[in-house]
């Protein structure tokens, strides 16, 4: 168990544990937080787990977790690892179950006032034009053979069905599809559970979120991602489903045999992995950039309902109600990438679970319209509480390999959130607040209540503050979503 007197402040939001406190670590373990973050952080295994991952064959410079963190399956929730090619090895664990779980974020010309005597009506709408819940279909049905074209070209499928359009793809991570996705790397099982579930929601912790721009805290930058003070716009969050926890549940078990035909030695089965180089390697680099496509596709068919949502409340009755999209950003997923290591650049493969990447200015990955200011990173918080948006910094790059965090980050597990918090009280609440609330389930909606999770605003200014990422507009809910 790591404690407070086993910590190394190294600046103002940084932590460090040196390899020192364990034979078996390759580097340091780095996190960051302020004085308040680090009680709660403390109080989980997260930290050990951050320590585990310093273990890894071929990881580089440091291991970080973010502001976030909290304790997940193998790797911290928050977790920022790299390792190097070609021997060093990538991790399900690193990824998670949820492969490319993310945020995109539209924007309206709407401003608040206008909007909040229909809120209730679209609320209503949005419920019903988007299906949510566990194992919950969709209304996209997928031709023999589709599912495949899916997993391979992400959104671009999407677009070409008439679920969006060419700026849709521009202001999306990798322009919505990850080359090298291989739909022969996912199993039967995996595609079983997928191919009636684009377009749809899920649970948990996944959501639509109707919201106001309620603070500005950069003009310059607002701007040109199209955002102004008293704006309406809206969130989701949800990524691929039952096919990216299945792909992740199948390698999980594959990899059980490659640690040990590839004599790695782990302090914790979770962490199971395999080299890069390797044919395991491959194969599950492969299937989790198939489902990583499968989650793009299934945000840009649920961007479709919601605009066909926004059309049925408010034609005729507002005008400007057409939803355009700012950025889409993933927040589970392995990317290789070419870093700073020492004194070169190095290709490696960064695992970045509940963390978001965060590349700063002149960056050719970014897409043309955003490149001379950083990418965009979008942080949601929790129901009733505001949600973030950031652009990368240089930073963020040195740093923490152009990384910053995802979320809020949990305090309580969901059974403990369930066992604390009533469902029903929890709505009367946020409708109190001025919230509209649409949920399937009562107990889902307490797993995911505010007091589950971190100040999302100190989370921001620890990112802020230590140079990973740039403030730019906070948003405050109007209307929630729930599986």
């Amino acid at each position: 168990m790591v404690r407070i007197r086993d910590l190394r402040r190294i600046d103002a939001y940084l932590y460090e544990i040196p390899p020192s406190f364990r034979p078996d670590m390759r580097v340091p373990a780095r996190f960051y937080a302020d004085a308040a973050l680090i009680d709660n952080i403390l109080g989980d295994r997260s930290l050990e787990q951050l320590v585990n991952t310093a273990t890894l064959p071929g990881v580089v410079n440091h291991v970080l977790a973010m502001p976030d963190m909290h304790q997940g399956y193998g790797f911290p929730i928050g977790g920022v690892v790299a390792t190097a090619l070609p021997d060093g090895v990538i991790s399900p664990g690193g990824v998670g179950y949820d492969i490319n779980c993310g945020v995109r974020l539209l924007a309206s010309q709407i401003d608040v006032e206008a909007i909040r005597p229909h809120l209730d009506d679209l609320a209503s709408m949005l419920y019903a034009n988007c299906p949510s819940g566990v194992g919950k279909g969709g209304p996209v049905k997928l031709a023999a053979g589709e599912l495949d074209q899916v997993m391979e070209k992400g959104a671009r499928w999407a677009v070409q069905r008439g679920f969006g359009s060419a700026a849709d793809l521009e202001r999306t991570e990798e322009e919505g599809c990850l080359a090298g996705a291989d739909a022969q790397k996912v199993s039967t099982r995996a595609r079983d559970r997928g191919k009636g579930q684009i377009g749809t929601l899920g649970a948990g912790n996944h959501f639509i979120e109707v919201d106001v721009v309620d603070r500005v805290a950069d003009d310059a930058i607002a701007r040109r991602l199209g955002l102004f003070a008293g704006q309406v716009v809206v969130q989701i969050h949800c990524g691929s489903r039952g096919l990216g926890h299945q792909v992740c549940t199948d390698y999980v078990d594959l990899f059980q045999k490659a640690v040990h035909k590839y004599g790695i030695d782990l302090p914790d089965r979770e962490l199971v992995c395999a080299p890069l180089s390797s044919p395991e390697g491959r194969d599950y680099l492969a299937a989790m950039k198939a489902a990583a496509n499968y989650a793009f596709a299934n945000r840009q068919v649920l961007v479709y309902h919601i605009r066909h949502a926004f059309e049925q409340v408010l034609a005729g009755k507002l005008n400007h109600h057409h939803l355009f999209q700012v950025y889409d950003i993933a927040h589970n997923m392995a990317k290789l990438e070419s870093h700073r290591v020492g004194a070169r650049m190095v290709e490696v493969c960064v695992h970045r679970k509940g963390a978001t990447r965060a590349f700063g200015p002149g960056s050719d990955v970014l897409p043309p319209v955003y490149r001379d200011i950083g990418q965009p990173v979008l942080v949601p918080g929790s129901m009733g509480t505001s949600s973030w948006v950031l652009v990368g910094t240089e930073g963020g790059m040195s740093q923490a390999f152009g990384s910053t965090c995802h979320g809020a980050g949990r305090t309580m597990s969901r059974h403990q959130a369930k066992r604390s918090v009533q469902g029903p009280a929890l709505r009367r609440e946020l409708e109190a607040a001025g919230i509209r609330v649409r949920a399937g389930s009562m107990a889902g909606l307490a797993e995911e209540a505010p007091a589950a999770y971190k100040d999302v605003d100190r989370v921001v200014d620890v990112v802020h503050e230590a140079g990973l990422a740039r403030r730019v507009a906070r948003l405050a809910p109007l209307a929630v979503i729930k599986g």
